[in-house]
């Protein structure tokens, strides 16, 4: 795939690090150095990159429900994935709209 590069600031997010969004049936992603940048790209639009980050084998519904409202997820569905170090922390989610709504209040570190 070569370099990839924040979707909000433009930086590089190195393969081990960063977040992934991933809406599996539109082959589309986006790529954010930190949590955060999720929020300003979504509230402007969501602008994807055209392409496929999983695998042909990989499975994009096995997180089952939304991690913002607990919904089974449908076709629609967007999927995070947290790249740390050797190590990739999944969550799914009905649509980017659900998306946004729990990156505002911090992710997995809500309080």
């Amino acid at each position: 795939m070569g370099r990839t590069y924040c979707s909000w600031c433009g930086i590089e997010v190195r393969g081990d690090d960063g977040f992934r969004a991933i809406e599996p049936t539109g082959d589309r992603w986006a790529a954010f150095c930190r949590l955060e940048h999720i929020v300003p790209w979504a509230i402007q639009g969501a602008h994807w990159e055209a392409g496929r980050l999983l695998e042909p084998d990989d499975p994009d519904d096995a997180l089952g429900h939304c991690a913002h409202c607990a919904a089974g997820l449908d076709d629609g569905r967007v999927l995070l994935v947290r790249h740390r170090g050797e190590h990739r922390i999944a969550d799914g989610f009905c649509g980017a709209e659900h998306l946004l709504q729990w990156a505002k209040v911090g992710g997995r570190w809500r309080v």
